[in-house]
């Protein structure tokens, strides 16, 4: 048999359509014909990505009479899907399902897990992942968890999304130990309102408080500043001990406020009143 029957032969093992081959080798339909058909000959990184898929070594797919070597790869249907699993290899070892039901031309599950993989379905699971949920060390998606995600909802070591989670978050609303956001939570929290042991932002509450409007905090630093021990304000400045008599005059100041922040400005009047009690 000639390398391009080779090739046809253990496709066809597989199940597996020549375009659906070639996603697999990351290659178009056509290159998968001219293999096939003896026309060209597939490079030396592509023959390596077929041994381990096919479970054969690479000297059976490019020698004349060779024997068929490694361990054969195994097909089954299970959950109406497709399951392919290459010979056990640290270095190498894969595995792939995909769910012969598609939404959208996505396949409704995928499981793609092996060293340059990539898993892309509606639920996809691998080192590298996308789709709507998306889990992975590599992830993006409308819902997203990996060590570093990207998607509306993320979360992750490293994440960014509308809604953020994550030891280092980037978000319209942020959560983590490092957290970036309009509304930010974290150890140390930036944002337009920040809410950590260190929060910066136009609006900051924390144990260290640096505000442009307002800040709450035992240290806060801002045009209005409220500080349990130490309030620093270039406006006004407040402490525990002067915050009743100042409170009226303090209030009056986030009054005077734009109204596009008349949440974070009641919210911070809030946390002032409990706070400095």
């Amino acid at each position: 048999m000639t390398t391009g029957e080779k090739i046809t032969a253990e496709r066809n093992k597989l199940g597996l359509t020549q375009q659906q081959f070639a996603e697999e080798m990351g290659v178009t339909r056509q290159a998968v014909s001219r293999w096939e058909g003896d026309i060209s000959f597939p490079e030396t990184e592509k023959l390596a990505k077929m041994s381990r898929l096919f479970g054969c070594s690479i000297d059976y797919l490019i020698k004349y009479g060779a024997e068929r070597g490694g361990e054969e790869s195994r097909k089954t249907e299970e959950d109406g899907g497709t399951r392919i699993c290459s010979g056990f290899n640290p270095f190498n070892w894969s595995f792939e399902y995909k769910s012969k039901k598609t939404v959208c031309g996505l396949p409704l599950v995928h499981i793609n897990i092996g060293l340059g993989r990539r898993a892309k379905g509606i639920f996809s699971l691998g080192i590298i992942s996308s789709g709507i949920f998306s889990f992975g060390v590599l992830s993006a998606g409308v819902f997203s968890f990996g060590c570093l995600s990207l998607g509306l909802l993320s979360l992750g070591c490293l994440s960014l999304g509308a809604l953020a989670l994550g030891a280092v978050a980037a978000g319209l609303l942020a959560f983590g130990g490092v957290a970036f956001g309009i509304i930010a939570f974290g150890g140390a929290a930036f944002g337009c309102f920040g809410f950590g042991g260190y929060a910066s932002g136009l609006f900051a509450v924390g144990g260290y408080a640096e505000g442009y409007y307002v800040a709450v905090g035992d240290y806060a630093c801002a045009q209005l500043a409220f500080g349990k021990t130490t309030a620093v304000g270039s406006v006004l400045q407040v402490n525990a001990e002067t915050f009743e008599s100042q409170r009226q005059r303090a209030f009056a100041f986030m009054d005077g406020l734009p109204q596009f922040w008349s949440g974070f400005i009641k919210i911070c009047k809030t946390y002032a009143a409990k706070f400095m009690a």
